[in-house]
């Protein structure tokens, strides 16, 4: 199974979009303990004489910068853990049938595929399948349904009893 990172662009409404999203922007915008505090000395050191910086100011910047980070660790946790259960829902299609959202495509799904932007399933006939909404999945074969078309034909009696 081919395992991509999904970057954080993907739609919303897609449940398989975001499960292994890039923490590039995390990496950005976090900012260690160590650095807050050559930025506080830094600015303490900077600050006028005569008005010097407040401690409760000073307080509730660190307190925002904790808060800050608190987010980041967060955020990094529920995207290990939309990657852990959207890896969990790929593997379990694996061995079962499938029909794409169109009705065109069916077959037994004989590998799942994770990308940036969804997940495919491969099925032995080797046709993809992207999950999506419409997309359907069961442990029984999928026939595909039948389109009727109804011929529009007249047909007139050739029987003549005179």
């Amino acid at each position: 199974m081919a395992v991509d990172s999904v970057s954080s662009s993907t739609a919303a409404s897609n449940p398989w979009a975001n499960a292994g999203a890039s923490t590039k922007d995390a990496d950005k915008a976090s900012v260690d303990y160590n650095s807050f505090l050559k930025l506080l000395i830094a600015q303490m050191k900077n600050q006028d004489p005569t008005s010097p910086m407040d401690a409760s100011e000073q307080i509730s910047q660190l307190a925002s910068f904790s808060q800050v980070e608190q987010t980041i660790q967060t955020n990094n946790h529920l995207k290990s853990m939309l990657q852990a259960e959207a890896l969990t829902r790929a593997g379990d299609i694996v061995g079962k049938y499938i029909m794409s959202a169109d009705d065109t495509v069916t077959g037994k799904v004989k590998e799942v595929q994770v990308y940036s932007d969804g997940v495919i399933a491969l099925t032995e006939a080797g046709d993809k399948v992207l999950l999506q909404a419409g997309v359907v999945v069961s442990d029984r074969e999928i026939t595909k349904p039948t389109t009727s078309t109804s011929s529009s034909t007249s047909t007139t009696n050739t029987n003549s009893d005179t």
